[in-house]
């Protein structure tokens, strides 16, 4: 679960790179509910995707005609420029510099030493995403990463981010994110001190990079029901990468590619689902 969205590396918006705005939010509203609101001209392909009103995730164009869709995750920063500055010190290199959103925020875009691709955004008007950890929306986050290690070391340069914690998972070994959290931090229980998580690094395994699998961040969407939404993601086209399987101390957990190349998870909570 997200405990961290509030603090500065906590992941803070979410956004889908797409072909086609109109096709990825009828895949998306099948799978989860979310309805589309065009964000200027229709056919510029800027929107926001809403749960019951509220924004989930925001989706746009690439800058590239033949690139394929992607899940875009931007972590909270107080000042993007001197983020940037961090990220190329730290072996990372800038894709987009940073830029106004129009009164929204800051926004850029960077790709890490392992080659995985993130950004960041700097809150104005708009601070943050409307829900999360509710069935439909976001609830955590994980890299899929060609060697932790450097990933590791390069987000610990980054931002305020602890990944000491490891834990196994299978055959997986997840380093958990951490971020501080201060006194008046809204995330902090009581108004107290300490750390939120709201994510993990995975080393991935020797079969996986033998058969070309990169750097990659996922999102992981809440659900209620992990089967539902693979049979509805299967009937409108998406690859299914794992199938729904139970994962002890999680819960019941699966991974797609949306029809354009989108990869994305699911998660239902032991508990019975979340939200």
């Amino acid at each position: 679960m997200l405990t961290a969205t509030h603090v500065p590396g906590g992941p803070n918006w979410l956004g889908l790179t797409t072909p086609d705005a109109a096709e990825s939010a009828a895949f998306y509203g099948a799978a989860f509910g979310w309805t589309y609101e065009p964000v200027g001209p229709e056919e510029r392909g800027f929107g926001l995707f809403r749960l019951a009103g509220r924004v989930v995730a925001s989706c746009g164009p690439s800058a590239e005609p033949e690139a394929a869709g992607e899940w875009q995750i931007y972590f909270r920063t107080v000042d993007a420029e001197a983020t940037a500055k961090a990220v190329e010190q730290a072996g990372g290199t800038v894709r987009f510099p940073a830029h106004d959103v129009l009164m929204a925020g800051r926004a850029a875009g960077f790709t890490d030493p392992t080659g995985a691709r993130f950004a960041v955004w700097q809150p104005r008007e708009v601070d943050s995403l409307d829900a999360i950890n509710t069935a439909g929306a976001l609830c955590w986050t994980e890299l899929y990463s060609t060697d932790a290690a450097v990933s590791k070391a390069f987000y610990g340069a980054v931002f305020p981010w602890d990944t000491s914690w490891e834990i196994e998972v299978g055959t997986h070994v997840l380093a958990v994110i951490r971020s501080s959290v201060s006194p008046v931090s809204p995330v902090s229980p009581a108004g107290a001190g300490g750390e939120a998580q709201h994510g993990a690094i995975m080393q991935l395994l020797p079969e996986n990079l033998a058969s070309g699998s990169r750097s990659e961040w996922h999102p992981y969407f809440a659900t209620r029901d992990c089967d539902g939404v693979a049979t509805a993601a299967a009937e409108r086209g998406a690859e299914t990468l794992i199938p729904p399987v139970d994962v002890p101390g999680v819960g019941r957990a699966a991974m797609f590619r949306d029809p354009f190349g989108a990869a994305f998870g699911v998660i239902q909570g032991e508990a019975g689902g979340q939200g």
